[in-house]
């Protein structure tokens, strides 16, 4: 919703148990697993959420409306989360905070030199780590007054958002991929694969992307990925 629409109902308070009541937060992530894993967080916690897959989808939602909170993947098919965050950090009115999320956390360094307020590690299953992210970034009156006990709960997204990636990812390496799609494939699988605690698929993104970094050919690295991509595209089909 238009945070300037005159219909809007007016701002919830946040309470201990519900602590990002009234907030909306929007999430740039191209993977669904991931995403669902936000929306569950987010559902849990009180907030409102909208997802934008790609970085021409998150500036068309900002066009419209301005969310509390926006959750910046580094790494989207479109291009580099970071250009993003850039930008919301120097537009007017700011988005309140700002918070870069990454399979990789040796990218922090550079999210935080970006502008961000925040940085959450993938696989971004912690209910007190989500909110806590969230709440250190946001101004003072946007936090619940009083002590709140932080939640011991951990989320499990559904297995059809992974399934999801994987059918994505097929997608991709059908249309005869280039280096810097390569390079996309890698980093997507490696987060994806970690949050599914897939750890051969996980070990195979690692050693593209590792070869990808020393510029040598990946054709079996390539071809490995693929084959485990259709193996698991098998799975779905038998479920």
């Amino acid at each position: 919703m238009d945070d300037t629409d005159p219909f809007e109902r007016p701002t919830l308070t946040p309470t201990a148990e519900r602590p990002l009541l009234g907030l909306t937060v929007l999430v740039v992530e191209d993977s669904r697993f991931a995403c669902e894993a936000m929306r569950l967080l987010c559902l849990r916690s009180g907030a409102r959420i909208r997802r934008a897959d790609c970085l021409r989808s998150a500036r068309r939602h900002l066009q419209v409306y301005r969310p509390t909170v926006a959750l910046v993947d580094l790494g989207l098919p479109d291009g580099c989360g970071l250009d993003l965050i850039a930008e919301l950090t120097q537009s007017t009115p700011r988005v309140e905070a700002i918070i870069a999320i990454s399979g990789d956390s040796h990218k922090e360094p550079d999210a935080r030199a970006a502008g961000v307020d925040g940085f959450l590690a993938k696989p971004i299953t912690s209910l007190s780590s989500f909110q806590q992210a969230i709440l250190a970034a946001l101004s003072e009156e946007r936090r619940p007054l009083g002590p709140r006990v932080l939640p011991d709960e951990y989320i499990t997204p559904d297995r059809i958002g992974f399934q999801d990636d994987i059918a994505h990812i097929a997608g991709v390496l059908g249309d005869q991929p280039n280096d810097q799609t390569l390079d996309y494939v890698a980093q997507f699988l490696c987060g994806v694969a970690r949050s599914a605690n897939d750890l051969r698929l996980e070990e195979a993104a690692r050693a593209l992307a590792h070869k990808r970094a020393l510029g040598k050919p990946v054709g079996p690295e390539t071809a490995n990925i693929a084959g485990m991509i259709q193996h698991r595209l098998a799975e779905r089909i038998a479920i």
